[in-house]
Parts: structure tokens; sequence; C-alpha cells
């Protein structure tokens, strides 16, 4: 047999086969999962074939990619169907979502990639950095989990309903905080996809998807995935808790936000001439590939063409090389990023796709240089205002449009190579003498974007027409997408085209190493005493937050840097992981998880938005933006150092 990846469970199939096992099967569900993993597969047609053993096999039958229904997973072991082996299928395989960016259709397009982290915040802090004297509120977020009214509620209040949706999603995600990764299991993760088809069912879109997240990077992180980053599941388990706990409290515009959006419709917008901009490869940790074009319209507005369907990197290589699906086009991806199209009858959603319905026609036409009119606009903001835009565009909770407005469109001199606990990035100068590392978009080695960066790092001096997608972080960062060739001829999609020696100013030059660089205004702050507490739950637990001794000195240090909101937050989340009651007998009462949950979630928003506030700060011009010379509190230091 040859192995096959097992197709998308629906969440609710999932839930189902693990809510209908004895509590002695759950127990072993874990290590059946485990083996099931390692077992053989094949594919024939829409059914995945697992061989559990020498005369056993199991099989999942996806019409249309998708596990459906629970009798879609049949079993031939004597004890089916209530045996443990059609759950742990379940739980290994991935759990179904609609696709990130489906092929554009004039119709309502799918749902949000559920990976991706939505949403408007309610930060329980107005923490303004560096000089931060607000004092903490995360009490009174700590109250209570979300419950449901007993009164009827007014038109612009979440119903009922939806009150015990977001209950038992928060439910679900504290029980996640208080086990950690090490403890959350098929079972825990059980928890969350129920909570996620039932949120779905009843209009909340964004926390149904923050669920899904969550047991993604679950799986991801139980599996060893090399991928898989803590600060990602910590985002995920903050978006997730802080929707859920808003749905009981918002009204009107922002309680539309707190429900979020499962589809977003197109609407006409007439006749469009586009100019080519960019491609870009789209790989997601769904096993969608395919790939993104942007064009901008005659006024200015960014759009874009997709086609990502399930297949990984290989389907976003072939994608690039495809026709566009828009009217009667004949350009493929990359040569439609570098030429131009009229569009009739043309239709655009909320965040900028533009639709391949019956009724759109497009010719090929005239595109425009980077340099020339509409396209040279893009370049003329100054840096420090793009990053603004961009940074309330790619929030960690902020909801995602789409609509190209994280780019940042800059004119650069690249500087080198500088070496992050990471890896590698290349450093370059602004316009202003702002310093920004480009970092790789994609590090797939399939993909150009790698080889691409280390390439450009042997050509210091150089100056580059760049486009980047923003990096939160306390030093000005972005992925880079696209450049103007090293030549000053056309432009490299850096995920598809590949640059070569000869195509550098210098094709014999060494790698350069940049000269050290500030790191920012946030590269002094302390402020990752307490991010570091936070994320330090995720992986162990509750407990593991509990067993830390006293933080007086780490409180006390961020005090003296400005930061008192964060020092009580520190304090009192180390003792609300630490407290546990006894009854009368001296037996330990259960935990708080509730109160424990809303005090990781007030530190865990805190933090993220200081983060986004140097970051904002970095972008500005000013006299540490010229500084060349290197300072032991923000020299770039090299991989494995401590921080």
């Amino acid at each position: 047999m040859t192995a096959a990846p097992l197709p998308p469970v629906a969440p609710e199939v999932t839930a189902t086969l693990v809510e209908d096992l004895s509590p002695r099967l759950r127990k072993r569900l874990d290590a059946a999962v485990t083996k099931l993993g390692s077992r053989p597969t094949h594919r024939d047609g829409e059914t995945v074939t697992i061989a559990v053993d020498d005369d056993t096999e199991l099989r999942l039958h996806a019409p249309g990619g998708v596990v459906a229904t629970v009798d879609a997973i049949t079993c031939g072991c004597l004890l089916a169907p209530a045996c443990v082996h059609r759950a742990a299928a379940a739980c290994a395989a991935p759990a179904a979502a609609p696709a990130p960016e489906p092929a554009a259709e004039s119709a309502p397009d799918a749902a949000p990639d559920p990976a991706a982290q939505p949403a408007a915040p309610t930060v329980p802090d107005s923490t303004p950095p560096p000089g931060d004297t607000t004092p903490p509120t995360a009490p009174a977020l700590a109250t209570s989990p979300p419950s449901t009214p007993a009164t009827a509620p007014a038109p612009d209040e979440a119903t009922p309903a939806q009150r015990e949706a977001a209950a038992a999603l928060w439910s679900a995600g504290a029980a996640v905080l208080e086990a950690g990764v090490d403890g959350a299991g098929a079972v825990a993760q059980a928890a969350l996809l129920r909570a996620a088809h039932t949120a779905r069912l009843r209009q909340l879109p964004r926390g149904a998807s923050a669920a899904l997240s969550v047991v993604t990077l679950l799986r991801a992180a139980r599996a060893g995935d090399p991928s898989y980053r803590t600060a990602d599941l910590v985002t995920a388990l903050a978006e997730l808790l802080g929707t859920a706990h808003r749905v009981g409290t918002a009204s009107g515009a922002e309680l539309a936000a707190v429900r979020g959006r499962a589809r977003r419709p197109y609407s006409p917008d007439g006749s469009l001439r586009l100019y080519g901009l960019f491609s870009e490869p789209v790989v997601t940790d769904s096993g969608h590939g395919g790939a993104r074009t942007w064009v901008v319209t005659a006024d200015g507005r960014l759009c874009t063409v997709g086609d990502v369907a399930p297949g990984g990197v290989g389907r976003a290589l072939g994608v690039a090389d495809r026709t566009v699906r828009l009217g009667d086009t004949a350009l493929t991806h990359r040569e439609l990023g570098r030429a131009g199209l009229a569009v009739s009858g043309a239709t655009v959603s909320s965040d900028g796709r533009l639709g391949a319905g019956k009724g759109v026609k497009a010719v090929t036409a005239r595109g425009a240089a980077w340099t020339e009119p509409p396209l040279a606009a893009l370049w003329e903001t100054p840096p420090a205002e793009q990053a603004a835009c961009a940074l309330r565009s790619v929030s960690r909770y902020a909801e995602p449009d789409g609509g190209g407005r994280d780019l940042l469109f800059l004119d650069v001199e690249l500087l080198g190579a500088v070496g992050e606990s990471g890896g590698t990035c290349l450093l370059a100068r602004c316009d202003g003498g702002v310093p920004v590392r480009l970092a790789v978009a994609d590090d797939d080695p399939a993909l150009a974007h790698r080889d691409n960066l280390m390439l450009l790092a042997t050509a210091p001096g150089t100056r580059l027409r760049i486009i980047g997608r923003l990096v939160p972080a306390p030093h000005p960062r972005l992925t880079l997408l696209a450049c103007s060739h090293p030549t000053g001829e056309s432009t490299v999609d850096l995920g598809f085209d590949r640059l070569s020696r000869a195509d550098l100013p210098d094709p014999g030059a060494p790698v350069h190493s940049a000269p050290y660089q500030p790191g920012g205004p946030g590269a002094e702050s302390p402020l990752h005493l307490l991010e570091r507490r936070v994320e330090q739950t995720v992986p162990a637990g509750r407990a593991a937050l509990g067993m830390v001794g006293d933080v007086t000195a780490e409180a006390r240090r961020l005090r003296r840097a400005g930061l008192p909101t964060a020092a009580s937050l520190l304090t009192t989340l180390r003792a609300s992981a630490a407290r546990r009651e006894r009854d009368l007998f001296g037996r330990l009462l259960p935990a708080d998880t509730d109160g424990f949950a809303a005090h990781w979630l007030a530190a865990a928003r805190y933090t993220a938005a200081v983060a986004e506030s140097l970051c904002a700060a970095a972008w500005e011009p000013g006299p540490a933006a010229l500084t060349h010379g290197p300072t032991e509190a923000t020299a770039p230091r090299p991989a494995g150092s401590p921080r």
C-alpha cells in the first residue's frame, strides 16, 4: 500500500464518535490515534483505507473530499461500530473547514480560513506604552464566563442560544488552558470541535473558526510538527476565549464583529481597468495550495485573483502557470502579475477578491511598470504611515480583511544578512533611514523565497523597490514577497521566480554581514517577562505556572520600565495559577478554571496590545534609525543565545 493523506473530517462527526465511546475506550483514544497514524493507508477514488492490522481495514468515505457523516467511517473489526478505531481515525484526520480562498464566483464565497486569526479585540487595558500608568482591569474580566440570560434579548444583543454556544466555547478553551498541550488529547479536542459546530449553527462563525484553529494547532504540537509555534497557539486560545467572553457583553456593531462573517458576498463593480502587481504562492496548514495575483484598479484599489484548492505546495507551483479564472483571458498568474486586464461586469468582495461568475468578461490589456501610474502611487506614502495602517489590519485579534492593507511598498538599500534565533534575514534601509529586516515568507524548500533572499544578501548596496507583508515586532520587519529586478528591468515574484548570480550587479561578491542595528523602541522593554509566563502556560497547563516561584523581582523590573499594569497582571496571573482551595476535611477543591482563564486572557491581550504599539513606534524615523554601531541591548543575537 502507498501512503495517502486522510481526508478532512467534519467537526461534528469527530465530536459524535468520541462522545459515543465508553469511558474505558476514551482513556485508550490517544494511544489509538498515535498507533493509527503509523499504519499504511491508500486511496481508491473517494475512499481512503487504513490497515489497522493484517486482518482489519478502516475506511473513510469522503464524497466531495470531506467525511461529512458518522456512517462514512466504517471499521472491519469485531467490536465495530462501537470500537475505538473509528473515533481514532476521525481524530487523526484534519478537521474539515471551508477552503481559505476558493476560486472566486459571483455567488457568496466560503468562510475565512479558520487558521487565520480574526477579530476585533477588547483589550482589558488601554496599554499606552511605554509610559504605562493604567491600572489593571483583569479582575473585571475574571468575574465569570459567558452565561445564558433568562430574559429575552434586545434585537442588537446575542440570543440565548448564542450565549449558550459562547459559554461552551469558553469552557472548552479554558479546559485546554488548564490541561496544556500535554493534557489536551483527543477528548479535549472533541469538546472543542463540538463547541465549534454548535457555534457555527448558531451564527457565531468567528468563534467556531477560532476553536478549529486551536484544534489544528494542538494536533500540530502533539505531533511534533516543526512548523508549530507556541505563540500561534497563544494567539488562537486568546482569540477563542476573548470572542466567547464578548458575545455576552457586546451589542450593535461590536456584536456583529464578534459574531463574524461566514460568507462574504460579491457586489457588482461595473467595468474595471486592472494593472498587474505581483503573484504569490499560497500554502495553508489545512493542505490547500495555489496562487494569489495582486492587481491595482485605475483609482489605486488593491484587488486579488486567486486559485486555491486542496493540494499543498505542489499545487501552488503548478497553478502559477495556469490560466487565470477570470472571464475569457488566456493570461496565467505569472503573466497577469506583469500585464493588465479590462474587465466588464466585474464583481468584488469586501476583501478585494474579484469574482469569476458567468457575467464577468475580461480581455488582456497593457500593464504598467512599478514606476508608472497607477502603481507608482503605492510607494509614495511614507513607510511609517503604511506601517500604522498595516498594523491595524494584521493585529493579532483584528478581523482579517485580505484587502492588501497589510502590504508595504518600500524603496530600500540592501545592507546584508543578519543572523537571528529563527534563522537569517536580510537587512535593508528604507528611504528615511529606518532599518528593516526582510524575512522569508515561506520556508518550504520547494518555493523560491529562501534561495532568493540569501542571494540578495550577497548584493549589499543594491537599491530595490520591494513589496512585503508587515510582521508585528518591536523592530521594523516584513516578509518579502516581490521586488524590482536588481538590474532594474521587470519585477521578481520571489515565491515563484528564481534569481541567479548573473542577475546581481556583482555576481562574485561574497555573503555580506550587515552591521548591527538597533532593535527599535521596544528592544529594551522587559515585556518578555510577562510574555514568557503567558506562553509557559500553554504547553504544560496551569499547574506549570503555579509551580513558578516568587515573581516579585520580575514585577519590580516591569514597574521600573513604566509598565505597572504588566507587573500587576504578572503577579495576579501567577497567584491565580497557584491558588487551590480546600474543603473542611482538607481535601483539594477543583481549581477555578474560569478565573484562571480570565486572568490569562487579560495578560495575553495586554502583551499583544503593547507589542503592537511598540511595533508602530519602531517605524517612526528618528535618531535611532540612523545609528549603525552595535549596542549590547539591541544587537541581533546569534541562534541559541539567551534573550
